[in-house]
């Protein structure tokens, strides 16, 4: 894990972390000006807690990695243009309220506040952010070695798993073969069943048949022995 010295001296190392805008409003709040997008200047100063001085002489010794992260500067018409867009969004207030730069005015983005953070030396804030960047990169660390090892866990259940299935094979081989077998001595047992059931009915037909034989040849014995006695 880089430390915080680290971090002020790597171009690299502050080049990997410039996504974590989030780390500034995490330390305290960063007032914007009301395009949303930009600040100036004295408001950097004023979040870092340090003299505009300060952040001036940061951006002229680091004025192209900074410019590489959203820093720019005003002049002529592009400086007017930017004083009308935003005295036209300052709602609430008159226009005399939000300062004009006569010359030339330098704009800072989020990014560009960060990368200030990771360069500003002389600031309990600047310091503050770069220790949560260091945590939260050390907190994230953590989890994924911690996910890494589930991860590999769950693999090894899995290869367990898949041995024990590669063992299992033969064995349902044998049961599903068995039941092949045991359906068809059911098919033939049921084949059995339907041909006694068929033999059933012949010998009911038979007995019925018998009945009523036997019934026709008491009748005629019945009736011989009405004519003797008579």
């Amino acid at each position: 894990m880089p430390t915080e010295v680290a971090l002020l001296e790597s171009h690299a190392l502050r080049a990997e972390r410039m996504g974590r805008v989030d780390a500034l409003d995490k330390i305290k709040s960063l007032v914007m000006l009301p395009d949303g997008i930009h600040v100036r200047t004295e408001d950097v100063a004023r979040y870092f807690e340090v003299s505009t001085a300060s952040v001036k002489r940061l951006t002229d010794r680091h004025q192209a990695e900074l410019v590489e992260n959203g820093m720019r500067v005003l002049r002529g018409s592009d400086l007017r243009s930017f004083h009308s867009d935003m005295m036209s969004l300052w709602k609430g207030e008159t226009p005399r309220s939000y300062p004009q730069a006569a010359t030339q005015l330098r704009l800072y983005t989020r990014r560009t506040v960060l990368n200030i953070a990771m360069l500003l030396r002389d600031s309990d804030i600047a310091r503050c952010v770069r220790t949560y960047l260091l945590d939260a990169e050390e907190e994230l660390r953590v989890a994924y070695a911690s996910l890494d090892r589930r991860v590999s866990h769950v693999e090894g259940c899995l290869a367990g798993v898949g041995r024990a299935l590669q063992e299992l094979g033969p064995v349902l081989g044998r049961m599903s073969y068995r039941l092949e077998v045991l359906d068809r001595k059911l098919d033939l047992t049921h084949q059995v069943v339907g041909a006694i059931s068929v033999r059933l009915t012949d010998v009911a037909q038979d007995i019925g048949r018998l009945d009523a034989r036997l019934d026709e040849v008491a009748r005629r014995v019945e009736g011989l022995d009405h004519r003797r006695s008579g």
